[in-house]
């Protein structure tokens, strides 16, 4: 079993080198890493430090298990902790830390999770549908594709997605449904191929995008995104920074907004004729523009085309 999850978990950080020049590692310091999963990152981070630690955070059990093992060699220097992101600032208060030096998080599905059939990420293998991160909790895809409403699930592929065609897609789905459950990723592939047609389906699978909005739904992955990210920039120490690697639209837009209002004095509605928030900014951008992976990358590393690495800096 130990040998089959080694292969499992063979993994490829996206971004590394610029990630770890964004952290600007201090061999002393205390770093997060929010999304450990196969542990390519923090491996890299912890190789930097000499007195520091890292508190590993992942809600996926297989994650845990493995990366665990995997850097075991760094004994005491890391912490790992089964919990999501969006609670570290009550998770590092917790441990009795105040503030700390970075924090990264690769908002991505780890490869892993991806090349798991049984996992139900991928509309590439036959799978059940499940698409949760954390296998302990109770929503799944299954239930989000047999049990949700017509108009909630063409919200969640239009939200979600950015499906434009979320209402044929839908019927297709509650027509099945009418017959039996759809039990796995390969029939619901099928249902979304039937309903596009094929003029329009282009590069790759006509499936992405609603694979996509259902992970999104089942995971929780953007509500309360910008919250999180606010409390991230309030555990950094002065210069700390904190770098967020995205891969869609979505969530890219909400790390954008949310580093733009804590790097702007002032963020009132610009009708107004006069400031009334008395907003100062408390960080400021490492990079203006997004940073993406270069032709190198891109030749060994597929899934880093859409990454975008953006890095805010305390003040």
């Amino acid at each position: 079993m130990e040998k089959t999850l080694e292969i499992k978990f063979e993994h490829t950080p996206v971004l590394l080198n610029e990630c770890l020049e964004g952290l600007n590692i201090d061999p002393t310091g205390i770093y997060v890493d929010g999304t450990l999963g196969g542990g390519g990152h923090s491996g890299e981070i912890l190789k930097r430090l000499t007195t520091g630690k890292l508190i590993a955070f992942d809600k996926d059990d297989d994650a845990l298990m493995h990366t665990k093992a995997k850097l075991s060699e760094f004994g005491d220097k890391v912490i790992f902790v089964k919990n999501d992101f969006k609670n570290m600032y009550s998770v590092i208060k917790g441990l009795g830390i105040e503030a700390v030096n970075g924090i990264l998080l690769d908002l991505g599905v780890s490869s892993y999770q991806i090349d798991t059939a049984e996992r139900g990420f991928s509309y590439r293998y036959d799978g059940a549908l499940d698409m949760r991160m954390d296998q302990t909790a109770s929503l799944t895809a299954h239930e989000v594709v047999n049990t949700y409403s017509r108009e909630a699930l063409i919200k969640i592929l239009y939200d979600y997605g950015e499906e434009r065609f979320a209402k044929l897609i839908v019927s297709k789905i509650l027509e099945a449904r009418q017959t039996k459950e759809i039990e796995t990723t390969g029939e619901l592939t099928a249902l979304i191929e039937s309903a596009i047609p094929r003029k329009f389906w282009g590069k790759g699978s006509v499936a992405k995008k609603t694979f996509q909005a259902i992970r999104i739904e089942v995971n929780g992955e953007l509500s309360g995104l910008d919250d999180a990210i606010n409390e991230m920039v309030d555990l950094l120490a002065p210069q700390g920074r904190l770098c967020i690697i995205t891969f869609h639209s979505l969530e890219d837009r909400i790390v954008k907004q949310t580093f733009k209002d804590r790097t702007t004095d002032c963020i009132c509605d610009k009708t107004l004729p006069f400031c009334v928030c008395n907003h100062i900014a408390d960080a400021e951008l490492v990079n203006k523009k997004p940073i993406v992976a270069g032709k190198e990358e891109l030749k060994y590393n597929k899934r880093s085309s859409s990454a975008k690495l953006r890095v805010l800096q305390k003040k």
